[in-house]
């Protein structure tokens, strides 16, 4: 591979170049064209200035200098500087990497940020053209690691995308499936059916990757959009107000990069981007306790059926005499998972450690008698619950209302980590780790009140860092399952769960739920390939989806269970050919690891 070059010419544009792109930067310093050196390909009109909004302004661009290019450094950097309505300075940074531009947008001044707009200009040059500019592309599908709806694996162009923190059921929030995944869509000037698998369909265009990157203690905002226009787009980082500038402030990196031959390799370069700039953990090398992939039963699909049958709320079908009855079903069909998860809802209040004690009477002595038996136990944890929290230790609106805990308040990560501690440690219930949902429900909103700097991807990091060293603190060995597959979370996580089959929710759910789990599973090896994956089971459309799903789950990662007698969505029965699938993939599954690698490595 060439080193990168750089040359102001004469006409004061600037030309780039590596071996996969070329960039012209116009003299203006307004744009520049950005293209794949083989012939075919349409080039990228990227609009240079940025936004970045204040919450009390928006920042437009009164005025841009011509481009400074300077090459003393390690790589050749382009500097374009511009007067802003909102800022007392403001600039672009492109720098010259070998696999494309990476580009950033400085500020100088004071102000609470409300959002950045990548890739955008807000221009009030005079003349033509003011107002929003987007930057131009003849992209015609798209790509993004955040699974949007099930039946979809790619989405046109023309659509948008979001990657965050943030999501729930609603309309236009359903990006919850994977929080925070790789901060980095794929996109190909070909049109792919949005059912085709984009790892193996035809892209002869190849795909592009537009990543964001930075300390992850920088990622400081909710959500990255991608936001699309006529023939244009641009990127939005939004960071409602939390992100305070107070002299320079430096916008996480956004590299685009072409010639990539399908997504997941594009994310798995994105990755390595992030570890080459120390934005996130080298990838793991050291072997894990073995017992991290034993087969797994949690009693969440367990509970959903019972709750079919008998009308109660599911939560409340988590108790000791349910999962005895589950796991003694089972037993007697010679299934024995070598870890049990203990799902919603065990406790007493859901920002609590202790155990509701009519549901789940002595619960320390119950995982006492599964470890007795060779099993493992995970606690479930909703995270960011505010259910017995102080509500000074919250999150909260202007008018006081808690929205979630607040792991920036001392004394928050204090009961927090404390709760876990008495979760996992032998002293406590001595349960051996905890399955971590609801992350999606990292508090969002401009109005709200937080202690501490951070916001966000950040703040979400931030909560699992003191899950995390608690346990770890509690256990050695203690197993931390989350749906984080965001590279940079690869120090707060031990393995990644693909997470629910559908959105319920949707006005009509049904699925193929094979390629989507593919899918996911494919985006989890891409961010985070040192850790295991958690295949989930739930909640499968009909008998006939679980079980394609089933006979294939030890392709993709740790076989999970869920049901134990028959589907909750639609009643139908496990039969013996069931019982016999789930016997011989385990066993199968044992088996490989047995002898791939003595000490349990997957």
């Amino acid at each position: 591979m060439t080193r990168p070059s750089a040359t102001l010419r004469p006409d004061g544009t600037v030309e780039l170049a590596a071996d996969t792109w070329r960039m012209t930067i116009a003299a203006d310093g307004v744009s520049a064209l950005l293209s794949h050196p083989d012939a075919g390909h349409r080039p990228l009109l990227l609009q240079l200035p940025g936004a970045l909004d204040r919450t009390d302004t928006t920042d437009e661009t009164l005025g841009v200098d011509p481009p400074e290019l300077d090459t003393a450094g390690d790589r050749p950097v382009v500097v374009v500087r511009r007067r802003s309505s909102a800022w007392s300075g403001a600039l672009t940074r492109v720098a010259c990497t070998a696999q494309g531009p990476e580009i950033s947008w400085e500020v100088r001044g004071q102000g609470n940020l409300r959002q950045t707009l990548a890739l955008a200009a807000r221009a009030a040059l005079g003349g033509r053209g003011g107002g929003l500019r987007p930057s131009g592309h003849a992209w015609q599908t798209l790509f993004s690691p955040n699974p949007g709806p099930p039946r979809r694996l790619t989405r046109g162009a023309g659509e948008s995308a979001v990657v965050g923190a943030c999501g729930d059921a609603r309309p236009g929030r359903g990006h919850w499936f994977f929080t925070p995944g790789p901060l980095c869509l794929a996109l190909t000037e070909d049109r792919l059916p949005d059912d085709a698998d984009p790892g193996t369909a035809s892209a002869p265009h190849g795909w592009w990757t537009l990543s964001a990157g930075a300390p992850v203690a920088a990622l400081t905002f909710t959500e990255m959009a991608y936001v699309p226009s006529d023939s244009g787009f641009h990127l939005l980082f939004a960071h409602e107000g939390h992100t305070r500038v107070d002299g320079i402030y430096r916008t996480p990196s956004v590299l685009v990069s072409p010639g990539h031959p399908d997504p997941y390799s594009g994310l798995r370069a994105h990755r390595q981007w992030l570890q080459e700039r120390g934005w996130a953990p080298a990838t793991a090398g050291d072997p894990h306790p073995r017992w991290w992939t034993e087969p797994m039963f949690c009693g969440w699909g367990a509970q959903m059926a019972r709750a079919r049958d008998t009308g109660r709320p599911a939560p409340q079908l988590s108790s000791r005499a349910e999962y005895d009855a589950h796991l003694a079903h089972l037993h007697g069909q010679r299934i024995v998972p070598g870890t049990v998860v203990v799902d919603d809802n065990w406790q007493r209040a859901y920002g609590r450690w202790e155990p509701d004690e009519e549901r789940w009477p002595d619960l320390r002595g119950w995982i006492a008698d599964r470890h007795a038996r060779g099993q493992r136990v995970l606690l479930w944890w909703k995270a960011w619950a505010t259910d017995g929290v102080p509500e000074e230790f919250c999150v909260r609106t202007a008018t006081g209302r808690p929205v979630t805990l607040d792991p920036g308040h001392p004394g928050a990560r204090d009961l927090l980590a404390d709760n876990i501690r008495r979760m996992l440690s032998p002293a406590g219930l001595d349960a051996d780790g905890l399955k971590i949902d609801f992350t999606a429900d990292t508090p969002t909103g401009e109005g709200l009140r937080s202690h501490g700097g951070a916001w966000g991807i950040a703040l979400l990091h931030e909560y699992l860092a003191v899950v995390h060293r608690a346990a770890k603190d509690a256990k050695a060995d203690a197993l931390i399952v989350t749906h984080t597959p965001h590279p940079a979370f690869a120090d707060v996580t031990d393995m990644i769960r693909l997470n629910d089959m559908l959105r319920l929710d949707d006005p009509d759910p049904y699925a193929q739920v094979v390629p989507q789990m593919r899918m996911r599973a494919a985006v989890a090896a891409a961010g985070c390939p040192g850790l295991p994956v958690d295949t989930d089971d739930w909640c499968a459309p009909d008998r006939e989806q679980w079980r394609a799903y089933t006979a294939m789950k030890d392709e993709l990662g740790v076989p999970a269970l869920y049901l134990a007698t028959h589907l909750d969505r639609t009643g139908e029965p496990l039969e013996e050919f069931d019982y016999a699938s789930i016997r011989r993939l385990w066993s199968h599954w044992r088996g490989r690891g047995s002898t791939r690698d003595r000490d349990g490595k997957t």
